[in-house]
């Protein structure tokens, strides 16, 4: 069957994902221990069916795309600037950290200059992917501790691009005697990376935040689902593409460069929606092809090489980050934090260590380090996560170094961090808020009824609407308004379902009212719930879902049309009494 290898490794492997995310769920760990461990059982360590490793990889490679995407489309240019003050000098001091325990830990355990560079440097970046796993797992991806980390990742990536830049001159680097030319060379190829990468800059958010809005204003205006979630796909994939093979960058970098510049456009958060169920699935298919890679015998073999990168993973990374970020003036909470997202090592290490073996820069050594090392602390890292208040439990224990470490924030960042933190976890909706805030789905005849009647007694409304050209003439207007399905998660949530005094559905689908009463219940069972039905017989479904009014249309058109009849009948009796008494007076 090797012509459907492909489909293989999607039967095979999201069968023992399930199988294994299932049962780690039920034991209290992570899905990803479980994607893991499913990754292992299709790899070539482990007997029977084997998957082809290389398709494996770029199916991985296509989750990093759609992940970075993702992260792009919420991470405004904003954002990024805010914290520039913390992750680029964070990242700096972290990474530096890192290489250089790793380069010492090398050496002691008998590993050349060269290998020990590129163990500590592969050691000094985590994961994009499992970073936003655990962030979005425990709710954190959206406030200032998670904008830090992840601005922080996103100058890691950067760095990593420059390091696989430099690696062939890696052994030029660190010869002692090279001479003036070999520095100019170094220099220029130096350079020219980060000329490229700010060409890229410039190119995706220059010409694309052109495009970009134009096509998804063009194709969203078709009214075609497929379309519209072809056109996202298309840009996400383009972008990272041309990162790669025209600016020499990462496929992830152009991914999330591709991602903010969606993430500017009005359709942004129905984009978003699109996208969530494929970035899901490419994701499992990233931690199979991780989990491919692990070699027990490697760990026997090497025990103080493997530990020695796990202390430098799981202690000196979360050590340095936390004292970097409360230094730079922010809270323990923040701290911790970065600290824990940063505890692991993931894709790029990988990237950055098959090449250096590809050139013979290095051995299997450093790079089944690097891969044990990702494997045990990914398994690990959403436990770590999940302990962050535990810690901060121990921190605030030590009296002395909880205050040294509060009084250093307040000095600093109390005032920003207050504000930042305000900022980042309110809801967009929150911030147009009068008194109330009601969301409203549909902006037909009835929406617009509904709109008016809801400011006219000053309260908030938000509208839900999937013509692109009302939204766009409703934000025109100073309204708040979301181009997006009412049935999916995160447009409720764009909408602030979850401070949302009321939910007004005037569409008269069953279907769209089930599924978004149903959705806005689990998310916010405080939200009133009003809605639009056509037929009486549907009342009880609705009210079983957790809808507190429903205006009938079968009830109303009836209501409406006996009136109209009686003022019929009323009148005709008018016209009848007037000629009857017309025809008495003659």
């Amino acid at each position: 069957m090797h012509e459907y290898q492909l489909l293989e490794i999607m039967a095979f492997g999201f069968a023992l994902a399930l199988a294994f995310g299932f049962i780690t769920q039920k034991l209290g760990l992570s899905s990803i221990v479980g994607y893991l461990l499913a990754g292992f059982c299709i790899g070539p360590l482990s007997p029977g069916f084997v998957a082809d490793s290389t398709i494996a990889s770029q199916l991985a490679e296509a989750g990093v795309i759609l992940l970075m995407f993702g992260v792009g489309l919420h991470f405004k240019t904003d954002d990024l600037i805010a914290v520039k003050g913390v992750a680029i000098p964070g990242a700096i001091i972290q990474s530096a950290a890192a290489t250089i325990c790793g380069i010492f830990a090398g050496m002691s355990l008998g590993l050349d200059l060269t290998s020990s560079i590129i163990l500590g440097i592969g050691l000094s970046v985590a994961s994009t992917v499992v970073l936003l796993r655990v962030l979005s797992d425990n709710n954190v991806t959206h406030t200032i501790h998670g904008h830090v980390a992840v601005g922080w990742l996103v100058v890691e990536d950067i760095f990593t691009v420059l390091v696989l830049v430099l690696l062939p001159l890696l052994p030029e680097i660190i010869n002692i005697s090279m001479s003036l030319q070999k520095d100019w060379v170094i220099i220029k190829s130096v350079a020219l990376a980060v000329l490229r990468l700010s060409v890229l800059w410039v190119f995706v958010m220059g010409v694309g935040g052109k495009f970009v809005p134009w096509i998804l204003g063009k194709v969203a205006k078709t009214r075609s689902e497929e379309l519209f979630t072809l056109t996202v796909l298309v840009i996400a994939f383009t972008t990272a593409v041309i990162a790669a093979s025209v600016f020499q960058a990462s496929f992830a970098l152009g991914a999330f460069l591709g991602g903010m510049v969606v993430g500017k456009t009005k359709v942004s958060h129905k984009a978003a929606s699109d996208m969530l169920p494929l970035r899901d699935a490419f994701a499992v298919l990233f931690f199979l092809s991780v989990g491919m890679l692990f070699a027990p015998k490697f760990i026997i073999e090497h025990p103080l090489l493997v530990a020695a990168c796990l202390a430098i993973t799981l202690l000196i990374k979360p050590l340095t980050a936390t004292i970097a970020v409360t230094i730079l003036g922010y809270s323990p909470r923040t701290a911790l934090t970065v600290a824990a997202g940063l505890s692991q090592v993931g894709e790029f290490s990988f990237i950055l260590a098959q090449e250096a073996k590809r050139l013979n820069l290095t051995g299997d050594a450093v790079y089944n380090a690097i891969v044990i090392t990702s494997i045990i602390s990914i398994t690990l890292n959403p436990t770590i996560f999940k302990n962050i208040t535990k810690f901060e439990f121990f921190l605030k224990s030590k009296k002395k170094l909880w205050k040294i470490m509060n009084s250093i924030a307040d000095k600093k960042g109390k005032k920003r961090n207050k504000n930042q933190e305000l900022a980042q976890n309110l809801l967009p909706a929150k911030e147009l808020l009068k008194e109330k805030i009601a969301i409203v789905v549909g902006y037909g005849p009835t929406g617009k009824q509904i709109t008016r009647a809801l400011s006219e007694n000053n309260i908030t409304p938000v509208i839900i609407e999937m013509n692109v050209d009302t939204v766009n003439a409703l934000t025109s207007q100073g309204h708040f308004s979301i181009y997006g399905d009412s049935t999916k998660k995160n447009i409720l949530e764009a909408a602030g379902i979850e401070e949302a005094d009321y939910l007004i559905i005037t569409l008269p689908s069953l279907n769209i009212t089930s599924e978004t009463a149903a959705l806005a219940v689990s998310l916010n069972p405080k939200t009133r719930i009003l809605a639009r039905a056509r037929f009486l017989s549907s009342g009880e479904h609705l009210k079983q879902i957790g809808i507190a009014g429903i205006a009938f249309e079968e009830q109303e058109v009836a209501k409406s049309l006996t009136a109209l009849l009686l003022d019929d009948l009323e009148r005709q009796k008018i016209l009848q009494t007037t000629a009857e008494i017309a025809s008495e007076e003659k």
